[in-house]
This record gives C-alpha cells, structure tokens and sequence, in this order.
C-alpha cells in the first residue's frame, strides 16, 4: 500500500457517507463498525460495508471492528473476512497478544489510544501480522487527564514514541483526527506539526480535511526541485572523485542521497 496521506473514516451506517467517499480522493478509508455507529445501528453498519466491499473501491480500504470482547466482536469478523478489505483497524490495542492471536490472514492496524498502548507500542510494531499504528489522542487525552493545550503539548510525549515504535520497526503510523470541522487553519497547523513530527499521514473525519491532508503530507514542487538539486550537486561531486560535498553551506552525505531520491519516487518525478 502506497504511504498513505489521508485516511478517512466513514460511518458503516451511512450510505450517502460511503457513496460519497468514492469520489473524494482520499488515500486510504476506512469504513467504521466501532465509535462512529451506535448500538442499535451495527447490525445495518455491518450488511452495508459487506455490500460496499463487494462492489469495489478505488483506493485501499480497512474496516474498523469493535473491540475484542464486545458483543459485535465475531459477528464482525465473521461478515467482514468474507470481503477481503485491505486491512482491519483494532480500536484500543494494549498488548501484543491481541494481533499474535488475531489469525485473520489480513494485515492489522492498532489504534494506540491508551496510556498502555503506548507503552506497549514497540512491542505492537514488531507483530508481523502489523501493518501500521493510529493514534487516537481524543481517548488518550481522556485516560491521561491533560487538558486541552496549544499545539497539543501534553500528548507530544505520547505521539513521538508512537511513531518510534513504528519507525524502529518500519511500519506506517497515521496521526490522530482533528475534531473541530470548521476550524481550517487549526486543522492545517496540525497536519503540519503532525508531518514535522515523522507521521506518514492524518486519520480525517470529514471529506472537507481530504485536500489539505494531501497538500501537507503529500511532496510539494519545492520538495521536489531541492531534491533534484542535491542529486545534481552530489553526481557532480562523485565524479570529480570526492566523497562529501556541500550545498548553499550544508554537508551533503549518503543519507540525504537516499531521502532525495526517495521525495522525487514518491512525487512521481
């Protein structure tokens, strides 16, 4: 699966919401059985997604099941394996017993939403049956007992070594959503901090978040020419024998070769 920037949760209950995410561009959905349905409607939620997989999307798809040990918890497996979606989403993994025993032939994704989640996360990363980390702070800040601070200090402990754990393992790890729909700039300035701070990209909840996570996370021109730049300087260098070189004042090494190339495959140039 491509990195993906925008992962887009749609409610399993609302036709109109999953018709409508076909058309919305988003890297990744992921179609809900958990938080986002209520109780009387997860019978509905469940028939719906079934018949959603079977007709296809154009982008990955994971399900969202109810936590292990709720009363949806095998009436979920039971329906959603016999479509294949591209993944399932586990809701508030604590342990590395929960994938381990998880025989479901599909690549899992763990929400860390816990305070021992994330102290379990490293040992979540190295599971095979693994394919990526969700954080999800709104749980998290709730277990904690922070409040709310600007540029969600309190949690930045927590968000980084999420994405340690999967990093050290080389697994994806998505951002938490951003929960005021109408707040534009505050949604962007997260998705920005998000980026900064290693994400690969942002759960979202509304189709209005789509572009912007695509924007943020996603390789900008600028990105791309300082990538062809570096590559041009270091050839240069490499065929005039030397080993380092520099660029406007920086050190030029290996590593920054690597990154270069890597913007410019994701970019597509």
């Amino acid at each position: 699966m491509k990195r993906p920037r925008s992962a887009l949760y749609v409610p399993g209950d609302n036709l109109r919401a999953i018709s409508r995410a076909r058309t919305l561009g988003a890297d990744l959905l992921i179609l809900d059985l958990e938080d986002g349905v209520a109780p009387e409607h997860k019978a509905q939620a469940r028939e719906n997604i079934c018949a959603a997989l079977r007709e296809g999307f154009d982008c990955p798809v994971l399900v969202r099941l109810n936590s292990s040990g709720t009363a949806w918890e095998q009436a979920d497996q039971q329906a959603v394996l016999c479509e294949k979606p591209d993944g399932l989403v586990l809701p508030k993994v604590e342990e590395a017993g929960v994938p381990r025993s998880m025989t479901l032939g599909l690549p899992l994704w763990l929400m860390i939403e816990t305070p021992r989640g994330v102290l379990a996360a490293p040992d979540l990363a190295a599971e095979q049956s693994v394919a990526g980390l969700i954080v999800g702070t709104n749980d998290l800040a709730h277990a904690l007992r922070t409040r709310p601070a600007p540029g969600r200090m309190p949690l930045l402990h927590a968000l980084s070594a999420v994405v340690l754990a999967a990093r050290a393992h080389g697994k994806c790890v998505l951002d938490a959503v951003y929960n005021d729909i109408h707040d534009a700039e505050g949604f962007e300035r997260e998705c920005v901090q998000g980026r900064d701070l290693g994400f690969d990209g942002k759960t979202l909840i509304h189709p209005s978040q789509v572009a912007v996570a695509q924007r943020v996370y996603g390789v900008s021109e600028a990105e791309v020419q300082a990538a062809r730049e570096l590559l041009s300087a270091w050839e240069t260098g490499r065929a005039e024998g030397k080993s380092l070189i520099t660029l406007r004042g920086q050190m030029v090494e290996a590593m920054h070769v690597e990154e270069a190339r890597a913007v410019l495959l994701e970019a597509g140039a």
